[in-house]
C-alpha cells in the first residue's frame, strides 16, 4: 500500500521544479497522487477494508486542498500537472 523509496525518489526528480526540490506543492501532489493509485488497486481485491478507505479519503482531500492552492496562484502550473498526472477536474 506505501510507496517505496525508490518510487518516490524517481516521483520526486519527475516532478521536482529544481535540484533538491522535495516540498513543492507539485511534488507533493504527485506523490499523494501514487499513493492513490495504490490504494485504489489495494480496494479491488480487498472492497471491506473501511480503515484504509478512510485513508484514501483523507489523501484526496489533502491532494484537493494542495491543487486548490496551485490554482490560486498560478493556472499555468495547474494545468500542467493535472495534464502530467492525469487527474480529471
Amino acid at each position: 500500500m506505501s510507496i517505496t523509496v525508490s518510487r518516490k525518489a524517481e516521483v520526486i526528480k519527475a516532478y521536482a521544479r529544481k535540484s533538491g526540490d522535495t516540498g513543492s506543492p507539485e511534488v507533493q501532489v504527485a506523490i499523494l497522487s501514487e499513493r492513490i493509485n495504490n490504494l485504489t488497486e489495494h480496494f479491488k481485491t480487498h472492497v471491506k477494508d473501511n480503515h484504509s478507505r478512510r485513508g484514501l479519503l483523507k489523501l484526496v482531500s489533502q491532494r484537493r486542498q494542495l491543487l486548490d492552492y496551485i490554482k490560486r496562484n498560478d493556472e499555468a502550473r495547474y494545468k500542467d500537472l493535472i495534464e502530467r498526472l492525469n487527474i480529471r477536474r
